[in-house]
């Protein structure tokens, strides 16, 4: 039988996956399985926090030997890395915990790789550089935006270079995740909306990736493209947060639309753990390098003129998209597809994301450097859909430092 790229799908996931409120209480019985010398990695607000020293006495109690490392800033400074690695490489950690937003995990998934294979943590920079097995790694999210507790990737920001860092591979995947909605009741209003918009563009930018054929999974890419698997994921968590980010958003104190938006989180963590992010991506980490501007604000803005951008390659998708936010369906043409991104618009507008880049404090003389950075992404580049250059990358940079969303058909 011939496999065609239709009928071909491939999934990484944790070898267990708890969802549910309360569930963190399950932390201190899954660690032990794995060590008796664990190193928490999480910032200075949750390691404040009550539901943290619950966490922590949770481990205790299971006989586990805990180092905390609690310095984690946004946006994971390489020198993090750098710094928690030098206070505990000869700590006999056994299994590494990330407790905490994207930042926090992904410094579980460095910590992990260092204490396994020494550093510096530039030699594992792009996609399958990491030699072998690392660590086992806990991750327990307090936002419903990365994923990343269930994807094979860590983003860092390196000093010494003029975009994020991104290591891709398998196995940074963790080996449990613990995602307890409970831990983002107290999520403000904007972290609620910067985590969600991440979210929102993991699940559109991997429904709408580049598909590749099976042969992709043999030439050893991390990431291969949407394919059946990814695509169901990312229907599910479309359909969860068309109805549950405003709902967070407006009224946090709604705990069924906090479930559902880290329940769609995660799906979107399998989703671009395996088809992979595009434009939106290559474009935000010079921009988040140049504004500061929270990752998930970045390509939140962003995403709807990539979307513009990518409509002609992906009419069916968009169309698509359109249905499960609830648009009367139509022929499944160019204006059900143009409805489709409309109605990501208007999700993003209602949770306050900037319509401009210009709103973020991006200047006019700077959109040449964004787009020009942006295509030395190469893996996200190489995952858009429609092909990209600067040329490409500056018609979008234009357009959403304008706010020029003009009909792309």
């Amino acid at each position: 039988m011939t496999i065609t790229s239709a009928s071909f799908g491939v999934q990484r996931s944790p070898r267990t996956v708890v969802f549910g409120a309360g569930q963190r209480s399950l932390l201190g019985r899954h660690a032990a399985e794995y060590g008796r010398k664990a190193l928490v990695c999480t910032d200075e607000r949750l390691a404040a926090s009550a539901e943290f020293t619950e966490l922590i006495n949770d481990l205790k109690d299971h006989g586990i030997d805990v180092s905390v490392w609690s310095d984690t800033a946004p946006e994971l400074p390489a020198s993090d890395i750098d710094a928690c690695y030098s206070a505990m490489r000869y700590a006999g950690i056994e299994v590494v915990i990330g407790i905490g937003g994207g930042s926090c995990l992904d410094l579980g998934k460095a910590l992990a790789l260092l204490l396994s294979h020494g550093g510096p943590i530039d030699r594992y920079y792009g996609e399958n550089a990491v030699p072998g097995p690392v660590l086992p790694i806990i991750a327990v999210p307090t936002t419903g935006g990365t994923g990343s507790e269930v994807t094979p990737v860590c983003v860092l920001s390196d000093s010494r270079r003029e975009l994020k860092a991104g290591i891709s591979s398998a196995y940074l995947i963790p080996s449990v995740a613990i995602c307890d909605p409970e831990l983002t009741y107290t999520c403000p209003p904007a972290l609620t909306a910067s985590a969600g918009a991440d979210a929102v563009s993991h699940l559109v930018e991997s429904f709408t990736a580049i598909q590749r054929p099976p042969i992709a999974v043999g030439e050893g890419r991390v990431f291969i493209g949407k394919n059946v698997i990814s695509d169901s994921y990312a229907r599910w968590g479309l359909g969860l947060l068309a109805r549950a980010l405003p709902q967070a958003f407006e009224h946090p104190d709604d705990r069924e639309a906090r479930s559902d938006v880290m329940l769609a989180a995660n799906a979107g963590g399998y989703a671009l753990g395996v088809a992979g992010t595009a434009a939106a991506h290559a474009l935000q980490y010079p921009l988040g390098a140049l504004t500061h501007t929270a990752h998930g604000v970045g390509v939140g803005v962003l995403l709807p003129y990539v979307m513009r951008y990518n409509a002609p390659a992906r009419v069916a998708e968009f169309a698509e998209i359109a249905t499960i936010f609830g648009v009367p369906a139509s022929d499944g043409g160019p204006a059900q597809a143009l409805a489709g991104i409309e109605a990501v618009e208007g999700l993003l507008d209602r949770i306050g994301i900037p319509p401009t880049l210009k709103e973020l404090g991006l200047t006019e003389d700077q959109l040449s450097y964004v787009a020009s950075m942006g295509l030395k992404s190469a893996r996200l580049v190489d995952n858009n859909p429609r092909p990209l250059d600067t040329g490409a990358l500056s018609e979008i940079t234009r357009a959403a430092y304008a706010g020029d969303r003009g009909n792309p058909f």
